[in-house]
């Protein structure tokens, strides 16, 4: 019987295997727009698809960022300047990507712009940094989303969306996981809405890696910040001890991050390229191994292995 169950199990891989090896047709006439192209994964993805041919039209923050791109691709890389937390910028961009599309559509969509907010304890946090938070990685991923969904139904074309691990298993800060999880929802609800039209929606979870979104020294500055401007009531409650043992844990875990940012963009180029692709990829050796198995663990048991290694605040009654 086992032997049975083991070639099922080898039959099911190599059909997966097989089927996720083909590629769409034509990727030369087939357009893709990516957000937040000025570093990081969406830079490296535009670079990418540029080098298989495809018309890459790519949406940076800043106009420097946009220029530097453009002189490390091809003529067919077009570049736009787009901030999705303002409805006119996106109505913009959405404008200019129809214009250049025309009658073929928009064959994917990568929306992969998101910033990380300061690296605290909830209740250090800003409200404004939650709000910011939520207006870049949720509320302007679903925005982008909308302003051309028109385009990819008529390309009957791809849309990724860059969520995380985090979007799966909570880990502070907790506006970053807050707006992960709505992407996660959203991806979800809109896969299933848009079947019909033959338009497949990808998340790629990413895990732990050095971008300028985990900049050791930047989150360190706004660590420390977020803690020096904290009221009085919550320093005296957690005491100096907790920050400081805090701030050094998340240094460590931050200093362990993946450079290998291909980890994740061949994920999101499998996505857009492929015939058949995955509803979920996750990028990175520790999402697979470590985050995803542990999203799947009863709540008590993966709560004990994160609270294991927090440190005791000053004043627990």
């Amino acid at each position: 019987m086992w032997l049975y169950l083991a070639a099922l199990v080898g039959l099911y891989h190599l059909v997966r295997w097989y089927r996720e090896r083909q590629v769409v047709s034509h990727l030369e006439d087939r357009y893709v727009f990516i957000t937040g192209c000025d570093s990081g994964f969406g830079n490296l993805l535009a670079r990418q698809l540029d080098m298989r041919g495809l018309r890459v039209l790519a949406a940076c923050l800043m106009e420097e960022g946009a220029e530097q791109l453009r002189k490390r691709t091809s003529a067919r890389l077009e570049t736009v300047t787009l901030d999705v937390t303002q409805t006119e910028s996106i109505a913009a961009a959405a404008q200019w990507v129809k214009e250049r599309v025309g009658h073929r559509g928009l064959w994917g969509l990568v929306n992969n712009a998101g910033i990380f907010p300061p690296v605290t304890v909830s209740e250090w946090q800003k409200t404004e940094d939650l709000v910011n938070t939520l207006k870049v990685n949720l509320i302007g991923l679903i925005e982008v989303t909308l302003s051309v969904l028109p385009l990819v139904r008529k390309a009957r074309g791809r849309i990724v969306n860059v969520s995380s691990v985090f979007g799966r298993i909570a880990v502070p800060p907790a506006a970053y996981s807050c707006s992960k999880y709505g992407v996660e929802a959203f991806s979800d609800v809109l896969r299933r809405e848009l079947k019909s039209f033959g338009v497949k929606v990808s998340m790629v979870e990413p895990g732990a890696f050095k971008t300028g979104l985990t900049d050791l020294q930047s989150i360190s500055d706004r660590m420390k910040q977020a803690w020096d401007e904290a009221p009085s009531h919550i320093k005296e409650s957690y005491g100096q001890h907790y920050f400081v043992a805090y701030f050094n844990s998340m240094k460590q875990l931050l200093s362990t991050c993946s450079t290998d940012l291909l980890l994740v963009t061949d994920c999101m180029e499998h996505a857009l390229t492929s015939a058949h692709p995955r509803t979920r990829y996750s990028g990175g050796w520790d999402a697979k191994f470590f985050y995803i198995p542990l999203s799947y663990l009863p709540s008590s048991l993966s709560d004990y292995i994160f609270t294991r290694s927090f440190p005791k605040p000053a004043h627990t009654a």
